[in-house]
């Protein structure tokens, strides 16, 4: 009976605690059972194992896999199990998820979400075309040059002294700015019904796939993935490589060295070159999945060694050969930290010291870093984008005088925003739900100023919830006004929203559009919820911003980070190289108290005389299961006035006995009971959709045809594909809180029953419990390790290369 992530043998990936201390690979199926487990392996999407491994796992590098938020991190559709998880007959409420749209199958038309895909494919081309023609050498952090041979040779010398490291990197010189375009403003592109995009595999390419993968042991489900991932030559590749199947969503390595024993028989070995550059680069994808952009490189060959890969260096050296992965190197120290020798020394002193610290200049340690060149080439483009913000000069829109009195009409922190905004081109601004008012002040005043002003949110529910603030209504009973001066009536907030998707916006299908260079047509860009960005999203986002424009970075530095990999809102805070703006504005009511202190670390008892915090105790599941349905359908309605549609449940993981398949099953069966004739669902069901791994779009089914699951979603009407349904649609009564970041809900039910231990973290409290705005209901049988997770369990730690990366940007005086 466990609500946490599914366990390991039973999951994509193997267990994962995310500490960059511990990568490695939890052991899993028996080999050659190439997709036998049953519906605990949903991957990516159901939260495999991402808490499952016990403290013995988090002290070694057997580990390696998904962050243990306390959940999966991911929305419906996300990476999925179907090697482990693919059986027939099964409801989509309880299918694996799809391993992403590289692995689903490809329709002749294209859906919105491919057509998204494919914008942001353009979007990474043309980043990489853009560092392609750069000059000179590379900032601190950046790749080794020569054969992969000499990078390895090179990085033992240095491990073991027989070489000094190189100490120091040099640093490109900033590329001239451009003015700021100033182009017509071009109309509200409209998204087409079905986009132009590319064809999926032949039937005979399919086909192809289906009988190696059957001559190989795998199953049948995988065929759509593997021949859209490996494309029409797919057949080749595996019988070339079998352990290309590991490129396949929810393979594990197990299951690829069974199904290349099948293929090559006796020729197959684990000292294969090919299995180890594989397994090698399955091991830096679930660091990935786990938020990590790279992996220490004595880490990645512990790993892969607890992987059985007889010579983890050569495997490391081959997938560098290869191009599959690439190697950094980044100092551990800078120079300017080192003590000075005192000004009044005598020469014959001074000439010692500075030979000693030439000579520790020499010793200086580096870490050598090993990562897939998709994160690594988005994590610099992101700081490249973030330095060119820092070191630019700000458009100047309205004059200082105008500037200051619009921060003059506001008050507190908003006016100190609108402030540092006037004159700085990137700005970081935290707080709660209540600071929410400040950026919407900021926006008015600039538009007010006759800036093209937007703000972005990561999801759906972010933007919502902001664009309903920034029309008038409060986030929450007794939210201060912030003050800001009103917009004018012919500004651009009397028409369009001023909030948009983060997707949206990048694949102009929603927002301003794009200038004549390609760039955004705005001038300032709030982004909202920004710990939900991932590096590859932070990248788009900064390349695609015009030379002059300003970006505001909004956010509470307490909840769950991305579910993609990176910490871009945290790794910025603590690099200091832009203002930071810290929101005064306490959440109101006795759930903004309970949540302001979760968020320092202390879980203490609130007044609560309108019942905002209620703690139902359970002793087992089955009763979390039944209090939680009486809950939603009885108890709230009739003491609290909160409908059940206006209620989310949240809980720690999608499987076991309390995850959210089996709690929307129950809530199913007593508010919207039916036969489930589509693929499990009915008219009326609340479902979550998930187009493209990361985005979760809550909405309601309508109606079922031969053309698809007919969804109505945030005003919009959805039809998804049948052969997407059981891959992107799940039943929404019951979320993960990673499912649930960003929304905001009039009543919130929190189930945590007992065997929910390992899956609880003081984020994870910290976003759940801050979902509800009038009332909270805390279903929970974990006893006092709740308020031991909130004191002694913060984020777990994540591996990446944006803090080394922005270091030529902190200020030296």
């Amino acid at each position: 009976m466990s609500t946490e992530p599914e366990p390991a043998h039973e999951d994509t990936a193997a267990a994962v605690d995310a500490g960059p201390e511990t990568p490695g690979a939890a052991s899993g199926p028996a080999p050659g059972a190439a997709g036998a487990a049953d519906e605990g392996g949903a991957g990516a999407s159901d939260g495999t194992a991402r808490t499952a491994s016990s403290p013995a796992a988090d002290a070694d590098p057997g580990s390696l896999g998904r962050e243990a938020d306390g959940e999966d991190g991911e929305s419906s559709g996300e990476a999925s199990g179907e090697a482990s998880g693919a059986r027939s007959g099964e409801t989509p409420g309880g299918q694996p998820e799809s391993a992403g749209a590289e692995g689903d199958a490809a329709p002749a038309q294209v859906s919105e979400a491919e057509a998204e895909l494919a914008a942001q494919r353009l979007e990474r081309e043309r980043i990489a075309r853009r560092k392609a023609e750069k000059q000179g050498p590379i900032e601190a952090g950046g790749k080794l040059s020569g054969t992969a041979a000499d990078l390895l040779a090179a990085v033992r010398a240095v491990e073991s002294g027989e070489k000094p490291a190189a100490t120091v990197f040099a640093e490109p010189a900033p590329a001239p700015r451009r003015a700021a375009p100033e182009p017509a403003r071009p109309p509200r592109p409209v998204a087409a019904e079905r986009a132009a995009g590319p064809v999926g595999p032949t039937p005979e390419a399919v086909q192809a796939v289906r009988r190696v993968l059957a001559e190989g042991g795998a199953p049948e489900a995988l065929t759509p993935q593997a021949a859209a991932l490996l494309g029409e030559g797919a057949e080749d590749a595996l019988r070339a490589d079998p352990w290309r199947l590991l490129r396949v969503g929810g393979v594990r390595p197990e299951q690829a060295d069974g199904f290349a024993r099948a293929l090559l028989g006796a020729a197959c070995g684990p000292d294969d070159e090919r299995r180890g550059r594989a397994v090698t680069v399955w091991l830096l994808e679930q660091a990935a999945l786990a938020g990590h952009t790279a992996l220490e490189l004595p880490l990645l060959t512990a790993a892969l060694a607890e992987r059985g890969v007889p010579d983890p260096d050569a495997a490391v050296q081959s997938a560098l050969a290869e191009g599959e992965a690439l190697a950094f190197q980044d100092a551990l120290e800078e120079p300017a930290a080192r003590p000075a020798s005192a000004p009044g020394g005598s020469g014959t002193a001074a000439g010692a010291d500075g030979a000693e610290a030439a000579e520790e200049d020499e010793e200086r340690p580096v870490r050598v870093l090993i990562g897939l060149e998709r994160f690594a080439l988005a994590e610099e483009s992101l700081a490249d984008g973030l330095a060119r913000l820092v070191n630019s000069t700000p458009k100047q829109d309205g004059s200082a005088a105008d500037w200051e009195r619009a921060a003059d009409a506001a008050r507190g922190a908003a006016a100190d925003l609108v402030r540092a905004v006037a004159g700085h081109g990137l700005v970081l601004h935290t707080g709660g739900e209540a600071s929410l008012a400040e950026p919407a002040a900021l926006l008015r005043a600039a538009r007010a100023l006759g800036l093209r002003a937007w703000a972005a949110a990561p999801g759906v529910l972010g933007r919502d919830r902001f664009s309903a603030l920034a029309g008038g209504a409060p986030s929450a009973p007794g939210t201060p006004d912030p003050g800001g001066p009103p917009a004018p009536e012919d500004s651009d907030s009397a028409g369009p929203t001023p909030a948009v998707t983060v997707a949206g916006l990048l694949a102009g299908t929603e927002g301003p559009g794009r200038d004549a260079d390609g760039a955004l047509d705005l001038d300032l860009l709030v982004v909202l919820d920004a710990p939900h960005l991932d590096v590859e999203a932070g990248a788009l986002l900064v390349e695609s911003l015009p030379d002059g424009a300003r970006l505001v970075l909004a956010g509470d530095p307490s909840v769950l980070w991305s579910v993609g990999p990176g910490r871009v809102f945290a790794d910025l805070l603590a690099a200091r190289i832009c203002p930071q703006v810290a929101s005064r504005l306490p959440d109101p009511g006795p759930l903004g108290e309970l949540v302001s202190g979760i968020g320092i670390g202390e879980l203490g008892q609130v007044e609560a005389p309108g019942k905002e915090v209620v703690i139902v105790p359970v002793r087992d599941a089955g009763e979390a299961v039944h209090r939680t349905v009486q809950l939603v359908a009885d108890s709230v309605p009739r003491a609290i006035g909160v409908p059940a549609e206006d209620t989310q449940v949240i809980t720690p993981g999608h499987g076991g006995a309390v995850g959210t398949r089996a709690l929307n099953a129950a809530l199913k069966q007593r508010l919207n009971p039916g036969p489930g004739r589509f693929g499990g669902f009915d008219p009326g069901d609340r479902v979550v959709h998930s187009p493209v791994p990361g985005r979760v779009l809550p909405g309601r089914v309508v109606t079922a045809d031969a053309d698809g699951l007919h969804l109505s979603c945030a005003g919009e009407d959805v039809v998804v594909p049948p052969e997407l349904v059981e891959r992107t649609v799940r039943h929404g009564w019951a979320l993960t809180a990673h499912q649930a970041m960003g929304g905001r809900w009039p009543a919130v039910v929190v189930v945590l029953p007992g065997d929910a231990v390992r899956a609880l973290s003081r984020p994870w409290i910290y976003t759940a419990f801050g979902r509800a705005a009038r009332h909270l209901s805390v279903v929970q049988g974990v006893e006092q390790a709740l308020p031991r997770a909130v004191a002694e369990v913060p984020a777990k730690p994540r591996t990446t290369r944006l803090p080394v990366l922005l270091a030529p940007q902190v200020p030296t005086d």
